[in-house]
């Protein structure tokens, strides 16, 4: 099978576009998608939302990607955590189904045909969100209770459900839950609890369920939770995460692996450069050479084989300086790795 490029979501925001106005933009999307109103017969959503989104999409798209992720404008943490307060206002945990949306991916289902049309091909769509564990870190801490953790992985399922869209124009291929603190960060209480929240949160059918770790170090908890599809680790900027997956740890679970094999560690490279005298570095300073991101698919791919069905950049984009910067990035990404696919 051949590995697949993907993106894991976030994105920088157009030149053009300030940062403020989109986060109310987004806020005044999410209330109208709620309230069944057309987005695009609002112009401040239409110009501040709609078209922003859409895009940074086709600049993703335009890279070359197998599948693209929404460009995550929006902080990961307050997508969810905004319905959850209001939730909570209410008097509970839960959120309701027609409430736990990704505007993103509702403006990207409603533009499918037109991209569609340009583009002359479906859209392969990946949906990232936080996942529960770390949702419940945010707005509990790190003592779990276990009902409660249980009602935030009912509320991610809700969203990854709402999120998978299947229709002649657009397919959700993955849904990625993002669990950064895991590996790193105590949290009090046993493993089963959080292998039980997870398989709430990815009990869900029509995608390929992902999660995103920014640390190996317990990723042999996960490897029993059967509705988990892929782990996905990053090795671009730290090469001794694959030392703790081998390929025959994801033969007994039957897993798959992503891993992430270009460098999107920003605040680190933009200090390399600086050691170095560039001070002001442009794009093609900023992402790495072609043959180093291959090298480190042939070397993951050696190891894995055709468990290794994901690959891309390590992590988001978000903290990138430019739209131009970061979509240089996944272009030379997906290059490297298909001309190492083209060899196979």
């Amino acid at each position: 099978m051949a590995t697949l490029v993907d993106d894991v979501g976030s994105f920088p925001l157009p030149a053009y576009t300030d940062s403020k106005v989109f986060e109310e933009a987004y806020r005044v999307a999410r209330k109208a998608i709620i309230e069944g109103k057309h987005l695009g017969k609002d112009e401040f959503l239409l110009n501040n939302f709609n078209q922003v989104v859409i895009g940074s999409f086709m600049k993703k798209v335009e890279a070359g990607l197998d599948i693209v992720n929404y460009p995550q404008h929006y902080d990961m943490h307050r997508q969810l955590a905004d319905p959850l307060r209001d939730s909570m206002n209410e008097g509970t945990y839960l959120i309701n189904t027609e409430r736990a949306v990704l505007p993103e991916v509702y403006v990207i289902g409603c533009e499918a045909k037109r991209l569609y049309e340009e583009t002359g091909e479906k859209v392969r769509l990946r949906v990232c969100m936080m996942g529960p564990v770390e949702l419940y870190l945010k707005e509990i801490g790190s003592v779990v209770h276990e009902d409660i953790l249980q009602m935030f992985a009912e509320n991610v399922k809700r969203f990854a459900k709402n999120s998978t869209l299947n229709s002649k124009y657009v397919q959700t291929v993955a849904v990625s839950l993002d669990e950064p603190s895991f590996g790193f960060q105590d949290i009090f209480t046993d493993k089963e609890v959080i292998q039980s929240a997870l398989e709430t949160a990815f009990n869900f059918d029509g995608a390929t369920r992902q999660i995103h770790l920014h640390s190996p170090s317990k990723i042999t908890d996960l490897l029993n939770v059967k509705n988990i599809d892929v782990l996905s680790i990053e090795y671009a900027a730290s090469p001794k995460n694959i030392d703790s997956v081998s390929k025959n740890m994801l033969d007994q679970a039957d897993k798959q692996i992503r891993v992430g094999v270009s460098r999107t560690d920003i605040n680190s490279i933009m200090a390399e450069l600086y050691d170095k005298g560039i001070t002001k570095p442009n794009a093609e300073q900023m992402v790495e050479d072609e043959r180093i991101i291959r090298k480190r698919f042939e070397t993951a791919k050696d190891k894995y084989g055709d468990r290794m069905t994901f690959t891309g950049p390590d992590c988001g984009l978000g903290g990138w300086p430019t739209q131009e910067a970061a979509q240089l990035l996944l272009a030379r990404t997906v290059k490297a790795v298909k001309a190492a696919r083209d060899k196979l």
